[in-house]
């Protein structure tokens, strides 16, 4: 058997720009509206217009994914796409682990809870 035949290349997922996660904010630094993207933080683009920053960061990220695919390199996977379980393991420091105890049995309610509850109402 041929090594070429040996080793079996995976297809790249087939994953489209529109499927990924996106923000555009005004920057006062540059004057302009900045497209960021999650999945690639080193990315950006810019316009006069909201609308125009999306597209923008969108028509780069879509030539990234067909750079990505041609030369074989991993294509992240979009947040839109990934399963999420619920489950999270959190460290904290004692005093702040206290401090929540406390603060879910004044409330009647279970640590979790409690936590859920506090980053339910945080501006994300």
């Amino acid at each position: 058997m041929k090594k070429e035949q040996a080793i079996k290349k995976h297809p790249a997922p087939n994953f489209k720009a529109e499927e990924y996660t996106y923000s555009v904010m005004w920057s006062d630094e540059d004057e302009a509206f900045i497209g960021r993207i999650v999945e690639f933080p080193s990315l950006a683009a810019h316009s006069d217009t909201q609308a125009g920053a999306l597209m923008e960061i969108t028509s780069v990220v879509a030539s990234v994914l067909d750079d990505l695919m041609e030369g074989g390199e991993a294509v992240p996977e979009p947040l839109t796409k990934k399963k999420f379980s619920g489950k999270l393991n959190l460290r904290m420091t004692s005093h702040l682990h206290r401090q929540l105890t406390v603060e879910a049995m004044r409330e009647g309610i279970s640590l979790n809870q409690w936590i859920n509850m506090k980053l339910a109402t945080k501006d994300m």
